[in-house]
């Protein structure tokens, strides 16, 4: 070991405690040789040679550094020594390069998933990992680092290594890490170097509100060794350590062991508590005499005993797998307040955050379950790890001067003030955007006159930190420049001039299917009830079966305008007329209406229909100047050079249209909608949209600062802030004459008149019942006198023939009988 530093001396005195404690209860005699390599590899080689062939031991324990560990595991695997290492991130492949191997302290990797726990459940999601390249971390700690953070939505920033950096070049680093926006730091260096470091911060005012600090375990399992008066420069840091059960009997006898014993051999230490470091020599080296003292367990027996057991150890239960023991899943967190440093709680994985770790633990996601954290500055709230206004200089935003409809952008001059004046509904959502960011970002504005790629270079060429206005997302720009979601829809139209046009059929739109059908049908019927009855009172109305068909229909057609009721002889055709005129009026004035209505409203159709008809003519089309439309028309769709022109205003393109100079105009779906509410009763859409990507923010490739705008972006979008900014800057993007025009006709059915006809058939109905009881109670009155007549006649034939026989018999007429 090397018994000069913290670590080593409290290894050392925890093995010696080991092994007295190990004699004590097993009545065995087992040695411990110890010998200090002072850091040394080449020291270290020669005392593990020396102990091997001088004193024959059977095990070599220590080693906390990587060198050592090969080194010497290298020489016990020659010898068949077993060699057990306290560095807690022995490489697997030494581990199969040198048989005789084992590494006796669990894996502190999960630690990293802790970290990523705290930043998520924190809201931060860059940061910065400063490390010191100790044990090979840069190949054992930042591949755990990097994975832990793949599942999650957390992304590291930067990477500072400070080995083997000086104080000037602390300064140097911290320097450069401060101008950028993250403010989140993972340290995971010595003690030593980490103090150094957080020194050099609070110099640079980096220990203040707005900065967070977290260390891993090589700081905080060593803070108790610190003197307090260092604790004052890391006020606010919060620390993850390794973990180990410091309630139990075990500990608290070897505690009072450890403290009394270290006092006595190191008088030099302030504090004599026993830190992880003591608890896993202790362990390891009461496994390693635990193997050794069964019979034939040295050498390969020594490794097999040792894969194949578990050991109850003050930090609890220990099972080797493949000559490693299980790795660390809890972790316990601490935060330095003034002179002190507290135990926040804890952090199991699978489970989360939890003020305890029993049986009767209570286990969220949430960091600030555990109470109140002293951030650096002692702020009220939890950091935003973002942005800090004091120490950062305003964010550069580039607006373009040329945009064509000044209700997106419009940079103006104001001479009473002197300064320039940036509106417009790109400038309003931007404020909007920046009010939802979980940190303050100050931001300046800056005009550029040029073309609209020109401005989202100079973002690449540092000039700008962003891009604010009717920027559209183009694949190329994403050479120069990274987008936020768009705030807009996607797309690019075509918009052509418009002819009034009206459908031949026009005069049967205004009623339905249903309502002609059912008119036809009450027509027919009450004419057939007029014609029923008045036929017999009227020539006209007789004649052949044919005639009588001709005279039905046309009294079908004519009978709603004729008026004259002199000529009819029934009151039941005069009732049945009138309700039928009654209805036929008022029906006919509502199609009269709606047909009026119809040819008043100009229905209008796009003189050009697609784009392969412009191509195919040769025609003109516009787009406006500066943008990416005109590579695109010619680029993508074709178009020639000659045949597309710029332009500046839309009034330019309402000119140029309304002369025929071009055949339609390529716009974005954003401009069309603004371009289309004003001038909706001239100008229409035609053909396919085309793919573009709507309008958006622009910032440096690489921006720590996207990610959070284009989360605020979309939170001001699903609250329907947006929505009232739209509402507010660019007025009602819908033409309400337009869309009027668009929709079908509205038809009238049978839902508007069914009560007319249920008039006009009820009432025919009711005449037609009448007439025909009417006819046959005439009919029955005629059969009654036909047969009273009958009947009388037949009497008086009687009552003559018997006077005529009486007279013959009186008289006695030789030619009676004759006559009779």
């Amino acid at each position: 070991m090397d018994m000069t530093s913290r670590v080593g001396k409290e290894a050392r005195v925890a093995m010696e405690i080991a092994v007295e404690d190990f004699n004590t209860k097993t009545q065995t005699n087992m040695t411990l040789y110890t010998r200090n390599s002072k850091g040394k590899v080449v020291q270290a080689i020669q005392d593990a040679i020396n102990l091997i062939n001088t004193y024959k031991v059977e095990a070599i324990l220590g080693l906390q550094n990587l060198e050592e560990v090969l080194s010497v595991g290298e020489i016990g695997s020659n010898a068949q020594i077993p060699t057990l290492s306290l560095l807690d991130s022995v490489p697997q492949w030494a581990l199969d390069r040198l048989p005789f191997l084992v590494q006796a302290s669990p894996s502190q990797v999960a630690q990293m998933k802790a970290f990523v726990a705290i930043m998520e459940s924190c809201g931060w999601n860059q940061f910065t990992l400063i490390y010191e390249d100790i044990n090979s971390a840069s190949i054992q700690v930042i591949p755990h680092l990097m994975e832990a953070i793949k599942e999650s939505s957390v992304q590291m920033s930067n990477i500072i290594n400070l080995s083997p950096l000086t104080s000037s070049s602390f300064l140097e680093q911290l320097e450069r890490i401060k101008s950028q926006q993250c403010r989140v730091f993972l340290v995971h260096t010595s003690l030593e170097t980490g103090i150094s470091l957080f020194q050099s911060a609070q110099n640079m005012s980096m220990m203040e509100s707005g900065y967070v600090w977290i260390t891993t375990n090589l700081i905080t399992d060593l803070l108790h060794t610190a003197n307090p008066s260092t604790f004052l420069t890391m006020e606010g840091v919060v620390g993850l350590g390794s973990f180990f059960p410091d309630r139990g009997s075990w500990f608290l006898d070897f505690s009072t062991k450890f403290q009394t014993k270290f006092k006595i051999e190191q008088p030099e230490e302030e504090n004599n508590m026993p830190g992880i470091f003591a608890v896993q020599a202790y362990d390891a080296t009461w496994i390693a005499a635990l193997t050794l003292s069964e019979k034939n367990t040295s050498g390969q027996n020594f490794m097999d005993a040792v894969s194949s057991q578990s050991f109850a150890g003050i930090s609890g239960e220990v099972r080797f797998i493949n000559r490693k023991p299980a790795a660390s899943h809890v972790f316990h967190i601490i935060n330095v307040v003034g002179k002190y440093y507290g135990q926040l709680g804890f952090w199991s994985e699978g489970l989360g955050f939890s003020e305890v770790v029993n049986d009767r633990a209570t286990y969220n996601n949430s960091l600030q379950n555990l109470g109140h954290i002293f951030w650096p500055g002692r702020p009220l709230h939890t950091p935003t790890g973002g942005v800090v206004p004091s120490t950062v200089n305003p964010l550069r935003v580039g607006v373009p001067v040329m945009a064509m409809f000044k209700k997106f952008v419009e940079v103006k001059y104001d001479n009473r003030l002197h300064k320039y004046t940036y509106t417009g509904y790109s400038i309003e959502l931007f404020k909007e955007t920046v009010r939802r960011l979980p940190y303050y970002v100050p931001y300046e504005f800056h005009h550029f006159n040029g073309t609209y790629d020109s401005l989202v270079e100079q973002v690449y060429l540092k000039n700008f930190d962003a891009v604010v206005g009717d920027v559209s997302v183009v694949s190329w720009r994403y050479q120069y420049a990274e987008f936020t979601h768009p705030y807009t829809e996607t797309g690019l139209v075509m918009i052509v001039p418009v002819s009034p046009y009206h459908g031949q059929w026009l005069f049967v739109k205004p009623f339905t299917l249903g309502m002609w059908a059912l008119t036809i049908i009450v027509n027919i019927y009450c004419g057939f009830v007029v014609w029923l009855i008045e036929r017999n009172n009227s020539p006209e109305l007789q004649g052949s079966s044919l005639n009588q068909t001709g005279v039905l229909f046309c009294l079908v057609f004519t009978r709603m305008f004729y008026t004259n009721v002199e000529n009819v002889n029934s009151n039941l055709t005069r009732v049945t007329t009138v309700a039928w005129l009654f209805a036929a009026i008022i029906i006919g004035q509502c199609y009269t209406a709606s047909l009026t209505s119809m040819l008043t409203v100009r229905r209008l159709i796009p003189k050009v229909t697609d784009c392969e008809t412009l191509k195919n003519s040769n025609a003109i089309v516009g787009y406006d100047k500066g943008s990416q439309v005109g590579s695109y028309l010619v680029d993508v769709l074709g178009f020639k050079h000659e045949n597309i022109r710029s332009f500046t205003s839309p009034e330019e393109y309402v000119h140029a249209l309304g002369n025929k100079e071009i055949a339609a105009v390529f716009l974005a779906a954003p401009y069309a909608k603004l371009f289309l509410s004003k001038y909706c009763k001239r100008f229409t859409t035609a053909g396919t949209t085309y793919a573009e990507g709507g309008f958006a923010f622009a910032f440096s490739k690489g921006s720590p600062m996207l990610p959070d705008f284009t989360k605020a972006l979309l939170n001001v979008s699903e609250s329907g802030t947006l929505r009232e900014i739209e509402k507010r800057m660019l007025g009602s993007e819908h033409c309400v004459d337009q869309e009027a025009i668009q929709d079908e006709y509205e038809r009238l059915g049978l839902g508007s008149f069914w009560s007319l006809f249920l008039l006009a058939g009820g009432t025919s109905t009711v005449a037609l019942a009448i007439y025909v009881i009417q006819n046959l109670c005439q009919l029955e009155r005629s059969l009654v006198t036909i047969i009273s007549d009958a009947r009388k006649f037949c009497v008086h034939r009687r009552k003559r023939l018997s006077r005529k026989v009486s007279d013959v018999e009186s008289a006695e007429s030789p030619n009676a009988q004759e006559i009779t």
